[in-house]
């Protein structure tokens, strides 16, 4: 099952600060749920209460797509990743737009990404995209008469591609385009990592309560 759209506000969020707002990242629940909520920068604007946000952590912590990482005085979350996806920055930037902001086309991505990352020119950015479409991470959809392009939609959600999705070919059908990528191989080649630093941070945590 894919995530809902709570959880892909959730990664996207936590994507976007750690680039944004190193200095706060990772977010404490107070943090991630503001964040999610914002006026600025996402469609639709959502207004989640802290039992959302709880859950959508939860299943993504299943997912082994985020971790509570604690915190001296509150619980803090990151996102996993670029560990578990093998992500780039430059991926985590087009991702981040796409998850936050819904579907885009190749210019509104050069606008909307300079603060996430600094792509060099647009043949950069177009060869991002095709990565995570080759993934299956994203998918490129049909232009539509009067746009000048077409859009670029992230497709780890739920959600399905909003309009006919395009290929060298011609078009693909829609329920063939969106054939999850669940990446279970590499999750479970990580198990056994994750499972040492997570003794590794509960080591240190016993020593700094005993200190």
């Amino acid at each position: 099952m894919k995530p809902d759209a709570a959880q892909i506000r959730v990664l996207g969020a936590l994507l976007e600060k750690q680039r944004t707002t190193p200095d706060a990242y990772p977010l404490t629940l107070n943090g991630l749920r503001s964040a999610c909520n914002q006026t600025t920068n996402r469609d639709p604007v959502v207004d989640y209460d802290e039992a959302t946000i709880r859950h959508a952590l939860e299943e993504l912590g299943r997912r082994r797509w985020t971790r509570n990482v604690g915190g001296a005085r509150a619980a803090k979350y990151r996102h996993m990743l670029v560990d578990a996806l093998q992500i780039t920055p430059a991926e985590q930037a087009v991702l981040s737009v796409l998850m936050l902001r819904g579907p885009q086309t190749p210019g509104e991505l050069r606008q909307r990404t300079p603060r996430l990352h600094a792509f060099a020119d647009a043949e950069e950015l177009e060869a991002t995209v095709d990565r995570l479409v080759e993934r299956r991470l994203v998918v490129r959809l049909e232009r539509q008469p009067g746009q000048k392009e077409g859009r670029v939609q992230q497709i780890m959600g739920g959600d399905e591609p909003a309009g006919e999705v395009g290929t060298a070919g011609g078009q693909l059908a829609v329920a063939e385009a969106v054939r999850p990528d669940d990446e279970s191989d590499a999750r479970i080649a990580k198990l056994e990592r994750d499972v040492a630093d997570l003794r590794s941070e509960l080591a240190a945590l016993r020593d700094e309560l005993g200190a």
